[in-house]
């Protein structure tokens, strides 16, 4: 049987997908739909896939099972386990708060269902901070594969021996595909964690499927490159449709990796666009293939299953080693560069090509040649050491990993912090809301407070204990009377109970994990409660930078009679934490009612007010931040 042409193009979309990964992982910002590099890959292996087990069928009238499993094995598990090792080595000897679980996630990922134990673990994608970062997470799209290849093969046969045609193959893998895709919208419509959608082998399966039934009706050995030259223009037309649509998808907000277009549509239609590009790619009369052919995206796309690999771990190894990423984003992104090129060259060269020829008889040979005392070959005993060191240091780390449980962050102090807090926040927001609705609201002068904190402040002294932290006894009075709505991340929770202390009147509502696109429908709720404030703190941006537009849509939401108080970030490990602080220097001179509470300048001078990951205060450095917060709440609130 003859083999099916090589399709060089495809090592240029290939570079396209994993270039777009990096990107996103490098600035999810600006590359917000970079994360769609992975259906590119899912379409790929569907098509190809499939056209080669049709093929056999079609001209032997059976598929190699055996032979094609081997194949897979020889291609996938190398680089797997070598990334796997070496990552659970360094982490034991450089990283060993990353040893919680470390044990679970290489066995999920040997037997291909690392994307299900996310899934159960609540492993979010998205969540590029402290102990919620993964070296591993991205490893999910590998498990989905290798579920693929294990199954397809039996898929295709049952296929072509109940569905016989090709026309009833096709329509059975594209209504299969339409599913996945519906079933994606409708649990993102009924509220299911967007973790569970976006890792489901089900919920995914569309950009396999649709690049399998592209292989039913446009098989790559039945394209004929003898064709009408209006039919080659016509190609080309929709491919350059297909291709600016898929860069477009790319770089737009509105398929933002955690926005309801993206799952109500947004990502199958990605998918399509990308489905009709393989296909224009592969057709011999297109010049597609040919644009997408050159010695760059041909060495990327070669060692793309490498580089997809590597980025990940190069990211969060290289970024938990400096405290100053912010300082200097471009400097750093370029060592990651550097490092992810390296290191996936190396892995190709050494673990994917030799292990893709490799028999029993090339090991035992390479076994005999390693243990010749009188052999001469130091360079390859030296290699064969520096594996056996690398994998026994892997190994150790897999194997004293489920004893580690005392640096999980569910259970740490700040953890603990947080959830108390997030209790207590509910709690006192409820009791608060019940309180503003039975109250009518009445206006006071703020020099009549400012007296009355005054006659308080000498004869029923309270929260005594906050005035070494910089907060006067005044302001401590003042802060009582103010009406507030904050909205935080993090950083907000771990504080919660220390500014519910000093702003008694406050309706705080922090939690993990949270970036600015939440904040428009907490805001709108508490409207509708009728319990939003006068006056609205903000401290978000710990997890991810925002534009403009986006901060000119709440300011709007708020509208003009509101005080809005920004608290600026300090992370100075990541690297959007300048980019926010100056965005919000910016909308300060947009806005008369906005200011900026200044926690990184206050903050930087005191790096022994933080948690390992030098963004979480901890308990004292609670107290600076929250008296710094309520300072200069008091001195520019609405009363």
């Amino acid at each position: 049987m003859a083999k099916n042409r090589y399709i060089t193009g495809y090592s240029g979309l290939r570079a396209l997908a994993v270039i777009g990964v990096i990107l996103y992982h490098f600035d999810p910002n600006t590359f917000v739909g970079g994360y769609l590099g992975v259906p590119i890959f899912f379409v790929l292996s569907g098509y190809l896939v499939t056209c080669q087990i049709l093929k056999s069928y079609e001209e032997k009238g059976f598929y190699n099972n055996k032979k094609f499993y081997l194949s897979r094995i020889k291609k996938i598990y190398p680089p797997l386990i070598a990334v796997l090792w070496l990552s659970a080595a360094y982490i034991v000897l450089f990283q060993r708060n990353l040893l919680v679980k470390l044990g679970q996630i290489v066995m999920a990922n040997l037997l291909n269902v690392y994307n299900f134990w996310q899934i159960l673990n609540g492993q979010s994608y998205f969540e590029r901070f402290a102990a919620n970062e993964s070296p591993f997470v991205h490893l999910w799209t590998m498990s989905i594969n290798g579920q693929f290849y294990i199954l397809w093969p039996i898929v295709i046969f049952l296929l072509v021996k109940y569905g016989k045609k090709r026309k009833n193959i096709f329509s059975i893998l594209l209504i299969l595909s339409v599913l996945s895709a519906v079933e994606m919208a409708i649990m993102f419509s009924a509220g299911v964690d967007v973790n569970r959608i976006y890792y489901g082998t089900d919920t995914r399966f569309f950009s396999l499927g649709l690049g399998a039934a592209l292989a039913v009706i446009w098989p790559l050995n039945k394209l004929k490159s003898n064709i009408k030259r209006s039919d080659s223009i016509t190609l080309d037309i929709i491919g350059l449709i297909s291709f600016c649509e898929i860069i477009f998808l790319f770089l737009s907000p509105i398929m933002n990796a955690e926005n309801a277009f993206t799952y109500l549509g947004g990502m199958f239609l990605f998918t399509l666009f990308t489905t009709i590009l393989v296909g224009v790619i592969a057709h011999p009369g297109s010049h597609w293939n040919k644009w997408l052919t050159n010695p760059v995206f041909n060495w990327i796309g070669s060692r793309s299953y490498e580089i997809y690999l590597y980025q990940f771990p190069v990211m969060i190894f290289f970024e938990d080693k400096v405290s100053n990423m912010a300082d200097h984003v471009l400097l750093y992104r370029f060592i990651e560069l550097v490092l992810i090129v390296i290191l996936s060259e190396l892995a190709y060269r050494l673990v994917e090509r030799p292990c893709g020829k490799i028999s029993w008889p090339k090991i035992k040979k390479y076994l005999q040649q390693i243990f010749d005392k009188k052999s001469k070959n130091y360079f390859q005993k030296g290699k064969a050491v520096l594996t056996g060191l690398i994998f026994l240091t892997g190994s150790i780390a897999i194997l004293i990993s489920p004893a580690v449980k005392a640096q999980n962050f569910n259970q740490s102090q700040l953890a603990r912090r947080i959830r108390a807090n997030r209790k207590q926040q509910r709690k006192d927001n409820n009791e608060l809301i019940k309180e503003y609705q039975e109250i009518s609201p009445r206006e006071q002068k703020k020099a009549k407070l400012i007296k009355e904190a005054k006659q308080a402040a000498k004869n029923h002294p309270i929260k005594k204990s906050f005035e070494k932290f910089g907060i006067s006894q005044i302001e401590i009075q003042l802060a009582r009377k103010i009406d507030l709505t904050a909205i935080g991340d993090s950083v907000m929770a771990g504080s919660s109970n220390d500014l519910k202390d000093l702003l008694p009147k406050a309706v705080i509502d922090a939690a993990i994990s949270r970036q600015l696109n939440v904040s428009f429908d907490l805001l709108k709720h508490y409207q509708n409660e009728n319990v939003l404030g006068k006056n609205v703190l903000i401290g978000l941006g710990t997890n991810g930078p925002f534009k403009m537009s986006d901060i000119d849509d709440l300011m709007k939401q708020l509208g003009h009679k509101r005080q809005v108080f920004w608290i600026n970030v300090y992370v100075p490990a990541k690297p959007w934490q300048n980019e926010v602080n100056n965005l919000l220097n910016e909308v300060a001179k947009k806005y008369h009612n906005f200011k900026v509470i200044n926690w990184h300048s206050y903050a930087e001078k005191h790096p022994n007010w933080f948690y390992e990951d030098k963004t979480h205060p901890t308990p004292i450095g609670s107290k600076h931040y929250s008296a710094l917060i309520v300072k200069k709440v008091v001195e520019n609130a609405r009363y």
